[in-house]
């Protein structure tokens, strides 16, 4: 199975222009996620290619060694500018890692973990899961009470298959005592935001009109389920610094706060393997 990692880097967001250059701790974004991409390929035998709109973005890929190729500013979404560079970088690649450019604190062994899985398994949608501590759960009830769309979570099967996604927290806990008394961990799934596809997935995803729950829970990726096409969760271990996406620029000096509390996972060698 040939696997790609593509890193859509839009120059163009509506609110934080510029962001893959912005920098965070004194490193640019975009290249914060190369390293990330870098580290999980060579662990994988992987390859990985920047999907870049703007010759800004590309100038940058290039000027740390990353493989670059252009994609329309016009493509409605990361998940479309995937598809786009993995048809021109890697047109023969069974397997797609979509990396967004603005998700610095990727563990690159969760990329590891999906394109593991995808090797073995049989579904065509990969994405991990963390299973939440009781403490975790309780952080993200109050995130919620602030801000309510933060935060998804996931209905887990056997054997992993995701049944659903949700912006509440699901599942409800009636025996929520009980379950606190008997172990550390909650029976709530967060998921994390980073996708692997086989190539007719995404391709499916791509050109099919948005899903009816999608649309109202604003989560891209329960078009699949609502087609009956099985996503399989991976679950794995929380990343030492919890924060996801960079949307804006307060995204970006909590981000640099993070650092500085927490530790640089590119100064201290945690990226260093997957």
């Amino acid at each position: 199975m040939k696997c790609v990692i593509v890193i859509p880097a839009r120059y163009q967001s509506t609110r934080f222009p510029g962001k893959p250059l912005a920098p965070i701790g004194g490193v640019p974004l975009l290249e914060r996620v190369i390293r990330i991409a870098t580290v999980a390929a060579q662990a994988s035998g992987a390859d990985f290619v920047v999907a870049a709109d703007d010759e800004r973005v590309a100038d940058l890929a290039r000027s740390v060694g990353a493989p670059v190729v252009m994609t329309s500013p016009h493509l409605p979404s990361g998940s479309d500018r995937a598809l786009a560079a993995a048809d021109l970088h890697a047109p023969d690649a069974d397997f797609i890692v979509n990396l967004q450019g603005d998700l610095p604190f990727t563990p690159p062994a969760y990329l590891s973990a999906l394109i593991a899985a995808a090797r073995t398994g049989e579904a065509s949608v990969f994405t991990p899961v963390v299973q939440l501590g009781w403490e975790a759960l309780d952080g993200l009830r109050q995130r919620k009470q602030v801000t309510p769309f933060s935060g998804t979570t996931c209905i887990v099967g056997e054997g992993g298959r995701a049944h659903w996604f949700s912006k509440n927290i699901i599942p409800a806990i009636r025996t929520e005592a009980k379950l606190r008394a008997a172990g550390p961990l909650a029976p709530v799934f967060r998921h994390i935001g980073l996708y692997g596809y086989r190539r007719d997935a995404l391709r499916f995803f791509v050109s099919s009109p948005i899903g009816h729950y999608e649309e109202l829970e604003g989560l891209e990726q329960l078009r699949f389920l609502e087609a009956g096409i099985a996503i399989q969760t991976v679950t794995v271990k929380a990343a030492r610094i919890a924060m996801w996406g960079i949307d804006s620029p307060d995204d970006a000096r909590l981000a640099e706060q993070h650092l500085e509390r927490l530790g640089d996972p590119l100064s201290d060698g945690v990226y260093d393997a997957a």
